[in-house]
């Protein structure tokens, strides 16, 4: 029997699937009245109210201003939830395993592209593991990877234990590119760092940059590890490469407190200098403000960077106990975080650096 849930099929209400997304969890995309809203599939355990149940699965839409009314989109919900109610298991299957049932797992087949729309542009995303060994508490990844993995039957770990690894990520990267049109490639920690510490081991990272040599459009790569430059000139072979890294804070001890399993401050910024010396772009991202000199920050990024995108904590995760200490515990404040954004926005503007308004380069053509 076939899996329900394919793009192009049309549910009973008239909404179409646009997409399926099972990097962040389950994310479906439909197209309700010719416009698009993201629907997602949680545990039943993670109901909150205006969700339409199945046996397994709590099914509810993302905000979206520009999207169907409300009653629409739960109708385009319920017609969903009717379409997959006989074909649960069938959804809480992973890609093919190739190896490995602990806390590293070798996975093969499905989709390696994802695309993504900001701002009126379009690009993919591509993640090469699912999961971080870096496991920063405050990772909003983890409140859709945690529940997808309880409830696909995988034994319990927490968040920064495990991690899935996609072994056949460059060959499905040669296929796709191939397939799509052309964009910009972000690799990104939005569910996994590329160069956590699995990919000196592996490698998949820098088999996937060797299949881009070719590729025309841009190609960010964004991590928090200083691994990236085992490939430094492997990606300043790249048509357009640009190297990024998240630097929430220029406080080294705030960044251990927070971060302890990620590069230190020095190290990524040493990561940014050493790209910029091959000629490859670079550009930092600040999400979310940590505790640190404002100053200091903005003239290091504007040093060193040809961009930055800030962005605010959204939600604690399990870094709760964190921002319990009270050296720290202002920072989980909504106005601390906008007052410190904003802060970061004028010194680097004073700098002449203006924050990017979406996730690419203003120069990236789409």
């Amino acid at each position: 029997m076939p899996r329900p849930l394919q793009p192009g099929d049309v549910l009973a209400d008239g909404s179409r699937i646009v997409d399926v997304d099972d990097e962040h969890g389950m994310l479906v995309v439909l197209e309700v009245d010719g416009a698009e809203l993201e629907v997602d599939l949680l545990p039943r355990a993670a109901a909150r109210h205006e969700r339409v149940l199945t046996a397994r699965f709590a099914i509810g839409y993302r905000t979206r201003p520009a999207g169907p009314t409300h009653a629409r989109a739960l109708a385009a919900c319920r017609a969903l939830a009717d379409a997959i109610a006989p074909h649960e298991d069938e959804l809480l299957q992973s890609p093919g395993e190739s190896g490995g049932v602990g806390r590293v797992r070798e996975l093969r087949g499905g989709r390696f592209l994802r695309e993504v729309r900001a701002g009126g542009r379009s690009f993919y995303t591509a993640s090469p593991y699912r999961g971080c060994s870096i496991g920063c508490r405050f990772c909003y990844a983890q409140s859709r990877l945690q529940p997808w993995r309880a409830l696909s039957g995988l034994p319990e770990a927490p968040w920064g234990s495990w991690v899935d690894a996609r072994v056949d990520a460059a060959e499905r990267l040669a296929v796709e590119i191939a397939e799509l049109p052309p964009r910009p490639i972000k690799f990104c920690p939005i569910v996994s760092d590329p160069y956590q510490a699995i990919e000196r081991k592996l490698r998949i990272t820098r088999a996937c940059v060797e299949a881009l040599r070719a590729h025309e459009p841009a190609v960010l790569l964004l991590t928090r590890s200083s691994t990236i430059l085992d490939d430094r000139d492997r990606i300043a072979a790249l048509r357009q490469p640009w190297v990024g890294v998240s630097l929430p804070t220029l406080d080294d001890d705030v960044r251990r407190h927070f971060e302890p399993r990620a590069a230190t401050v020095i190290e990524r910024l040493d990561v940014l200098r050493t790209m910029r010396l091959l000629g490859v772009r670079t550009f930092a991202v600040v999400q979310p403000m940590l505790p640190g000199p404002v100053e200091e920050l903005a003239e290091a990024l504007a040093e060193l960077t040809d961009g930055v995108s800030i962005d605010v904590l959204h939600g604690e995760e399990s870094a709760g106990p964190l921002f319990d200490d009270p050296r720290f515990a202002a920072a989980r404040e909504a106005s601390w975080q906008r007052e410190h954004a904003e802060a970061l926005r004028t010194a680097l503007s004073a700098r002449g650096v203006t924050p990017w308004p979406d996730e690419l380069p203003p120069e990236v053509a789409p």
